[in-house]
């Protein structure tokens, strides 16, 4: 049994405990009321303060041109960067049956590269080598110029220009001109014997004429300012491009090879024809150009042996068989093309053949045929003496 006085005690301590709560909880709400009432105090006396100023200050009304909103800009989203060849898949074969990517294969089949197990390798053509001729071993021969018409049907394939996925073919003049500029092809000259050397640079100069007109060539004496407009519209670029280009000439010896006895044929050149850009940029008081666009001279001539690693990897366009492996250097040596000798050294003056039979074309005709008989009888009279 607990003592009585211990409980009374308790009892007494209980109650002094409810009433130190009560005395907390009233002294809470106090504080918080206090609070609350300090607030609203402040929040008058700023806006009092707000409508004190705004009175103050004299009203200004905004003109709408004065207004200008400045909407942030949609983000422009950035330019997607073509992949370098190395960072793109490889591939397995030159077909674009086996390709993942076209890229890639473009890539890929421009630098003549497929994998083969872990590595890549070359697949491109080495050209068949001539072989050694001593002078002792050509019994005859006769070196001739020709030009190929490429309008004609049969060397039609020469002018064709593409870039497709299944076949990339370029003419044989931006084949030619693309490797020069590329410093590929080295052997470049002016002229027929190959006595003149060319640069890229010069060859450049010689494609490509720019000309200004009147005004602007006024404007800049006067010392105006030009804009980059003015320049454009008063400047103008005569350039001689692949379409232009329809003619081409080419430079071979034919010769008996005393150790086998057959005829054979050997080419030394081969140069492009187009019209040229400095005389087309001449122009009469009338604004007449001087130049012809059908007068078309020699840009460059190229030494073909020097050549031959370029044309042995680039396909001949065949209408029939797009995945023909034909090569410009295949058809060239074996002579698959149509051609007229407009030149022989056969000790008539120059050789040119309009030089000693002018102004008769039918004679012209007649007498390269003429010579295409005089180098089918080399070969003849070979076995009858």
């Amino acid at each position: 049994m607990f003592n009585n006085s211990v409980i009374k005690q308790s009892i007494s301590l209980i109650k002094t405990m409810k009433k130190i709560a009560i005395l907390l909880l009233a002294l809470s709400f106090l504080s918080v009321d206090a609070q609350a009432k300090k607030k609203k105090t402040t929040k008058k006396k700023t806006a009092n303060k707000t409508a004190v100023a705004a009175q103050a200050q004299p009203e200004t009304t905004v003109p709408a041109e004065a207004v200008v909103t400045n909407p942030t800009p949609a983000p422009t989203p950035a330019p997607v960067e073509a992949k370098p060849a190395e960072e793109m898949e490889p591939i397995n074969s030159l077909s674009i049956l086996n390709a993942k990517s076209p890229a890639s294969f473009r890539a890929y089949r421009e630098m003549g590269k497929v994998k083969k197990g872990d590595s890549l390798v070359s697949v491109k053509n080495k050209p068949i080598s001539y072989g050694y001729i001593d002078e002792k071993d050509v019994l005859r021969s006769m070196v001739v110029w020709e030009i190929i018409d490429m309008n004609e049907k049969i060397n039609q394939p020469f002018y064709h220009n593409a870039d497709g996925v299944i076949s990339q073919n370029k003419s044989l003049y931006q084949l030619l001109i693309d490797n020069i500029m590329d410093g590929k092809i080295k052997e470049v000259y002016d002229d027929e014997m190959f006595m003149t050397k060319l640069t890229p640079e010069e060859i450049k100069k010689r494609l490509s004429v720019t000309v200004e007109s009147n005004w602007l060539i006024e404007k800049k004496n006067a010392g105006e300012k030009l804009t980059p407009e003015d320049i454009k519209a008063g400047t103008d670029v005569i350039e001689t491009k692949t379409e232009t280009v329809k003619l081409l000439k080419v430079k071979g010896m034919w010769y008996i090879d005393r150790r086998d006895g057959q005829m054979k044929y050997r080419l030394l050149g081969i140069a492009a024809m187009g019209p040229d850009p400095t005389m087309m940029a001449e122009k009469t008081a009338d604004g007449v150009s001087l130049g012809n666009k059908d007068e078309l001279v020699d840009l460059f001539w190229v030494y073909y042996p020097d050549a031959r690693d370029i044309l042995a990897n680039a396909v001949v366009f065949n209408s029939h068989n797009l995945s023909s492996d034909i090569t410009y250097d295949d058809v060239l040596n074996a002579r698959r093309f149509s051609s007229i000798i407009y030149k022989s050294d056969n000790g008539l003056g120059t050789g040119i053949i309009k030089d000693y039979i002018p102004n008769d074309s039918e004679e012209q005709l007649e007498e390269s045929d003429r010579i295409k008989n005089q180098i089918l009888e080399m070969e003849n009279d070979m076995w009858n003496y």
